[in-house]
């Protein structure tokens, strides 16, 4: 009996340390394995028009980051995210730095296309460095046209991301993560082309898909999810909700939207209209635009 009691007493403190372990690595590796449970997502917004000095610090409470314009968004003839670079970081702010593309319509050609992709290389980074952002930022270029890109889309696309990357800076592309088309039994998805496409090109990937599923909605959920949960797993950023919803898109979203079609962020009153896109991503700094 003595010698059963001696092993049993041997055996206890053992079989609890193996517990404590698996308490301790188990929802480790299941919350790595699951991109849904990820912790490292952050919520951001993004939108056309700078939101004003007066909302920053509301805004902070709900997002670590924001979009931020190196020229006029679209549809726009001015860019009133200028010269705030500064005001947004010291208000906590990280950033996802975008520039403004080409529609196709005016490309003409792939030879004209290509000497366009190289220009607005140019201006991008020059206005990159005259914001303040620091080398190795990453600058997103906005494709707003999806489907599968033609010859002078690409022509333009690889032009651009060769120019910012020679100049320092990190290439990104915003672009459409939901299917457009099927040609001949595969589905079109515009950053699955680009990317297949894109040679030995690094390129950081910012998908829309505003379909729900996967997409909450215009929602602010605690914990973020995960960029990959968009359904292109490569992606590092995911733009989920758009101002106003996308009815041909959203129909099947909750109810979360405001009656007039726009996603208004928490503690902001809806009569500013100050309507948003609602974005999650793998940092807090998705363009690594601070510099402290």
């Amino acid at each position: 009996m003595q010698a059963c009691c001696d092993n049993i007493i041997c055996v206890k403190p053992i079989a609890l340390i193996l517990a404590v372990i698996a308490w301790i690595f188990v929802p480790l590796a299941n919350s790595q394995s699951n991109p849904s449970t990820n912790p490292s997502a952050y919520l951001g917004f993004d939108r056309n028009n700078y939101p004003g000095d007066q909302d920053l610090k509301i805004l902070r409470e709900t997002f670590s980051y924001t979009g931020y314009w190196l020229n006029a968004p679209p549809s726009a003839r001015t860019n009133t995210w200028s010269g705030k670079r500064l005001k947004l970081q010291s208000a906590g702010f990280g950033f996802l730095v975008l520039f403004n593309g080409r529609l196709f319509s005016e490309l003409k050609s792939v030879s004209y296309a290509t000497k366009l992709g190289k220009s607005d290389a140019r201006a991008a980074l020059a206005a990159a460095r005259r914001e303040g952002f620091p080398a190795r930022t990453i600058i997103f270029l906005d494709q707003e046209q999806g489907g599968r890109m033609l010859a002078e889309q690409k022509a333009y696309i690889y032009a651009w991301v060769d120019g910012v990357t020679a100049g320092g800076f990190v290439a990104g592309i915003y672009c459409s993560g939901i299917s457009a088309a099927k040609e001949g039994g595969e589905d079109i998805v515009t950053a699955d082309d680009i990317r297949k496409n894109a040679g030995a090109r690094k390129i950081v990937y910012w998908v829309t898909n505003d379909a729900c599923p996967p997409s909450p909605g215009c929602a602010f959920p605690k914990r973020a999810p995960s960029p990959a949960d968009a359904g292109i797993p490569f992606a590092e950023v995911w733009q989920f909700a758009q101002s106003p919803k996308r009815p041909e898109v959203a129909a099947s979203c909750p109810a979360n939207y405001n009656r007039d079609g726009n996603c208004y962020p928490p503690g902001i009153d809806v009569g500013e209209r100050l309507h948003i896109d609602v974005n999650t991503a793998t940092s807090a700094d998705p363009s690594h635009g601070r510099t402290r």
